[in-house]
């Protein structure tokens, strides 16, 4: 270890708060240092090549290392480094054009800085636009789902689902209430009656909207049955309740199309969007809202039907310009396509896997994928986060980062997830299939039995 190398790790013992970590123990075992990237790997420190087969937190759709990108940052900062949305700049106006022209609907869109933001911009203009409209005043409830996630700040992490993320930070924001969400794997339940019966338990009157990811990620890669989302499609207009889809994870390609609802045909009122749109590159997200919901915050210029909301750094020049060329890369290089067919080649070379007597279920939809553990098949019994936490650090011995389900629902830290960049090449899908294989011989041997591959 180089000197340098030392008074970095003391720096960063003594100076950061690292996210999702216990920091009891960190000395022992420092956070591995990256110093750079290029297409599907890390590098850290001390040399090594990792496999991001987590595309960073889900979201370098099109890879690291892209000169192309930082060449349109630099462009941009050294000709408008900033300017707010209170007024106008040329970046902001053409991502918001090509980002309604990607969902094929009249809307408007609204810039902020994370996912979190972004939902909690739709919270805020789902209960003004009901105040706003006749009829609509005692409408402020927001529906979520068991499992889901939509973020760290307040607003957000009311309508996380998620027992093990609110712990210790309620009671959290008022007039949030939760359904069931779809888990084929672990339950026979008809979660859009549940939805209705929850509108009509709390009173159509007094709910707002309705929240959900398409395909729930961060609480187990759910992938709701064929009939779902049209069914609450459905549900939500019979009772006047706005549809917010939260596609943070599952937009720009993740899930083989360029929008996860795409799979279903169905149009949201709100979508919101983070992560894929600049691939990480730059922090940006966005509140997409129809047309008919904007309509209801026109008013007169000294009133306060506005939206009475803003973000010092929404819709930042450089990041809408990364955004906007990192949009034209996906289109460029098909790569909703590519995830739809390197998902479907990861899928089949995951699949003899399911033999695995500790393999419960695996399911994905393009380049987001999820292997269920178990201890046992008969009972579905969650496999125990600390075997689970092994098993991804076997696959880090192995150079292959892969992530899993933590700090979510109880008992239920049990699911491994793979979703690298859109743009990974074959032979480095396989090594991530090979990596898992040989981390679930080494953990949980069956018979003493080696793993299958060389």
């Amino acid at each position: 270890m180089t000197d340098r190398d030392r008074e970095l790790t003391a720096l960063d013992l003594e100076s950061l708060w690292h996210p999702l970590v216990q920091h009891r123990d960190l000395a022992a075992a420092p956070p591995r240092r990256i110093e750079r990237a290029e297409g599907s790997f890390l590098y850290d420190s001390d040399g090594r090549r990792w496999l991001d087969g987590v595309a960073g937190i889900w979201c370098v759709n099109v890879g690291h290392g892209r000169t192309e990108l930082a060449d349109v940052a630099r462009e941009q900062m050294a000709k408008l480094a900033f300017v707010p949305l209170t007024m106008s700049h040329e970046p902001a106006i053409r991502l918001a054009a090509k980002l309604l022209d990607l969902l094929g609907y009249r809307a408007k869109v609204y810039f902020s800085n994370s996912g979190s933001e972004a939902n909690e911009a739709a919270f805020k203009i789902v209960r003004q636009y009901h105040a706003q409209s006749a009829g609509g005043a005692r409408r402020h409830k927001i529906i979520a789902r068991y499992r889901g996630y939509h973020g760290n700040t307040l607003g957000a992490l009311s309508a996380t689902g998620q027992a093990e993320r609110r712990l210790g930070y309620e009671p959290l924001a008022p007039g949030f209430v939760f359904t069931s969400a779809p888990d084929p794997y672990r339950e026979d339940v008809d979660c859009a009656d549940a939805l209705e019966k929850t509108i009509l338990r709390e009173g159509v009157e007094s709910v707002a909207a309705f929240i959900m990811e398409p395909i729930i990620a961060g609480g187990g890669i759910l992938i709701p049955p064929d009939d779902y989302l049209p069914r609450v499609r459905e549900i939500c207009d019979r009772y006047g309740v706005l549809l917010i889809l939260d596609e943070v994870v599952t937009g720009f390609g993740r899930t083989g199309k360029m929008f996860g609802h795409q799979h279903w045909g169905v149009h949201p009122d709100i979508i919101t969007l983070a992560k894929g749109i600049a691939s990480g590159y730059m922090p940006l997200a966005a509140t997409v809202v129809r047309d008919e919901i904007f309509d209801a915050f026109n008013g007169p210029a000294d009133g306060l039907d506005h939206f009475r909301h803003i973000n010092t750094y929404a819709g930042h020049p450089v990041a809408t310009a990364v955004a906007l060329r990192n949009l034209e890369i996906i289109e460029r290089e098909g790569l909703c396509d590519r995830a739809a067919k390197m998902g479907e080649m990861l899928l089949r070379e995951l699949a003899p896997l399911g033999a695995h007597p500790k393999v419960g279920d695996i399911r994905g939809r393009g380049l987001l994928i999820g292997i269920e553990l178990v201890e046992d098949r008969a009972t579905r019994e969650p496999l125990a986060p600390s075997t689970t936490a092994a098993i991804v650090g076997h696959c880090a011995a192995e150079g292959v980062l892969i992530g899993r389900t933590t700090n979510t629902t109880p008992g239920l830290s049990n699911v491994l997830i793979l979703a690298p960049p859109l743009t990974i090449r074959e032979d480095e899908a396989r090594s991530i299939v090979v990596a898992v294989e040989r981390a679930l011989h080494k953990e949980l041997p069956t018979n003493g039995s080696e793993p299958s591959r060389p």
